[in-house]
């Protein structure tokens, strides 16, 4: 029974959440969980950098907010351009803004406005690659 359980974790599909409010980080994460989604949080871009390189399994999925003391989303995605580990990872952008540079992302990413529309939020989770039990 255990080793069962142990390939349904290894089968849920890793999300990792970068945002600053704790409470859409919590909410988010938790939401996520029980549609069998392993999340892991970040604060702000550097801390995801960090939190990335750490993990022992890199996420299937970034979901970023672009306004962010210290390090914002748009800094993380420069950052991110460099390292090649990095660029493998797809990223969706998660904001409550409506003044979105899309010359700054210099890439076609998703944007998902909160509050969040769960439905748009899996089918571009879903679109990534990032369907739980999918492999």
């Amino acid at each position: 029974m255990i080793a069962n359980a142990a390939d349904q974790h290894r089968n849920r599909k890793v999300v990792l959440i970068v945002d600053d409010d704790a409470d859409i980080r919590e909410i988010l994460a938790e939401t996520l969980e029980n549609l069998d989604f392993d999340c892991t949080t970040a604060v702000d871009g550097l801390d995801a950098l960090r939190v990335v390189r750490q993990m022992p399994v890199r996420p299937s999925i970034i979901l970023l907010d672009l306004m962010m003391p210290v390090m914002d989303g748009y800094e993380f995605l420069d950052r991110r351009r460099q390292d090649p580990a990095l660029t493998a990872i797809p990223v969706a952008i998660v904001t409550a803004g409506h003044g979105v540079d899309r010359d700054r992302l210099a890439e076609d990413v998703a944007i998902i406005s909160k509050p969040f529309d769960m439905p748009r939020l899996l089918d571009v989770l879903n679109a990534l690659g990032s369907e739980p039990g999918r492999g």
